[in-house]
């Protein structure tokens, strides 16, 4: 048990002394990378599924 007490005060310690955090401005921008990310992939993957969907309608006509 005294090593997990140990353990979690050590983690404490490193998270208020030793992790740099980002500043409000970083996390902003960094939220923002993200969410721009974020909306270019869905539309990369919806763009995909569209014409996916539309091949395989012409590849099924084309065997009624």
């Amino acid at each position: 048990m005294n090593k997990i007490t140990t353990y979690f005060k050590e983690s404490y310690q490193e998270l208020l002394e030793k992790v740099t955090w980002p500043t409000w401005s970083q996390l902003q921008q960094s939220t923002v990378i993200v969410l721009v990310a974020t909306v270019i992939i869905t539309a990369m993957v919806w763009i995909m599924d569209l014409g996916s969907n539309q091949l395989l309608k012409l590849i099924y006509s084309l065997f009624k």
